[in-house]
């Protein structure tokens, strides 16, 4: 049986990715087998972690995914490695409305204690105030330990380890990591840059093990994993397959896919084959299926408007294949795109959709949404859990296209419709994760 660990913090920006990409790498370089996890619906974080542990770094996200379905991603994840490291999101606590889904969700549910990882720049004895209201404040999690980030000199350290040794004594003290500010990660406006972008991905993961193996007691850490909660039966079968042969867009610009749906329609039995729109490719002339997944269309608009090949082949496919696009990928379907420039490159021309980044406006949250229309997601009123996370607008002309679903957000308000359906394609800015209760 598989046991994990949790790295977590009080805030967004506390330096938890640069430690489980340290952890990762000083653990596999001491010998041990390590699978990478991530809370919630992020797409970046998970590309570095997948080039820590060698392996597809999964998704967990107890909002979004049913009981079942986050069994059956932990055992995957088991099958990987009998060791798991996942990275929480934002602080322990945040999730969505309520706060529902968070990073202490997920530990309660698998039993996987928690490293809390603080950022003491600018405090000292505070700093075991902190760590001590987040210990204290839920009785369903365990911890590991705390992992005391941007330290200074001897002198911060050992006012904090003083604080902790008055305050909680019970409590393993797991390092005293100091500024490094050559291990920041650049962003994005989604985040940050992607994993196969970095140009020195592997100085900066031989940086962030170095840091780890120096200041950290590994065999501690590895000690500290719990095995993972068994309580609900698995499935390994998020989504349906849009097909029987699905031809899946990966490359640049598309690569936002679920590596859990993915993994899911192979076990439904679904051939997945793979072609890059940026590289002027078609989909697979048999394939009964095109996926079109969330990525970065606008930044490479020009090529993609440009690529006659990649563009006939789609239109080829529509008369015979479910053509399905998720965010960018959307956005790729529609009839134009309009850069963060004000100039516009012609797109697929599939669903009547016109998308703009010239007055960049934030769409975030998760949906609960529902099937307005039958494809072969499932018949009229099917039921979905999925995210959005874009800063396009879009327009919707005049055509024939229909709503693809009904949308809620988390906190069950009505948010409108959300995507179209024209003949065999549909799409909308939801990257869908699971199906709902």
């Amino acid at each position: 049986m598989s046991s994990g660990l949790i790295i977590a913090a009080p805030a967004s920006g506390s330096g938890k990715t640069v430690i489980t990409l340290g952890l990762i790498v000083a653990l596999k370089r001491a010998g041990f087998d390590v699978a990478a996890a991530k809370v919630g619906p992020d797409y970046i974080d998970p590309g570095f972690l997948s080039a820590a542990a060698g392996a597809r770094c999964l998704n967990l996200d107890p909002w979004a995914m049913r009981p079942q379905t986050l069994s059956g991603i932990c055992a995957r994840l088991g099958e990987t490695a009998p060791l798991i490291l996942c990275e929480g999101v934002m602080g322990l606590f945040d999730g969505a409305t309520g706060g529902s889904g968070s990073t202490a969700d997920l530990a309660s549910l698998t039993g996987w204690p928690v490293i809390l990882v603080v950022d003491v720049r600018g405090q000292a004895a505070s700093a075991a105030a902190l760590a001590r209201g987040f210990i204290t404040f839920r009785n369903d999690i365990k911890f590991a330990g705390v992992l005391f980030n941007r330290t200074g000199g001897e002198g911060h350290c050992r006012a904090i380890r003083h604080a902790m040794e008055e305050s909680l004594p019970e409590v393993p003290i797991l390092g005293f990591l100091p500024r490094t500010a050559d291990l920041a990660l650049p962003e994005r406006h989604l985040g940050l840059v992607q994993a196969r972008e970095h140009d020195e991905i592997g100085t900066l993961l031989d940086r962030a093990g170095n840091l780890i193996e120096d200041n950290v007691d590994l065999a501690v850490v590895e000690k500290s994993a719990r095995p993972t909660h068994s309580r609900q039966p698995s499935t390994s079968t998020p989504l349906p397959p849009l097909g029987q042969h699905i031809a899946i867009a990966r490359d640049e610009a598309f690569s936002f896919a679920y590596d859990s749906v993915l993994d899911g329609w192979r076990r439904q039995d679904a051939e997945l084959s793979f072609f890059s729109p940026l590289a002027d490719e078609a989909p697979d002339d048999h394939a009964d299926a095109v996926y079109l997944p969330g990525g970065y269309p606008e930044l490479h608009a020009d090529r993609l408007a440009e690529n006659r090949h990649f563009r006939t082949g789609l239109e080829a496919a529509a008369n015979r294949a479910f053509i399905y696009g998720e965010c960018g990928g959307f956005m790729a379907l529609g009839t134009g795109l309009i850069d963060r420039h004000g100039a516009r490159h012609s797109m697929a021309g599939l669903l009547p959709l016109e998308t703009s980044f010239a007055k960049p406006k934030l769409h975030l949250g998760y949906r609960r949404a529902a099937a307005k229309s039958q494809t072969p997601l499932g018949p009229v009123g099917t039921r979905f859990t999925g995210h959005e996370f874009h800063y396009s607008t879009a327009q919707h002309p005049s055509g024939n296209a229909k709503a693809l679903f009904a949308c809620e957000d988390s906190s069950g308000i009505d948010v409108g419709t959300a995507g179209l359906v024209a003949g065999r394609v549909a799409g909308s800015f939801l990257h869908l994760i699971d199906q709902a209760q």
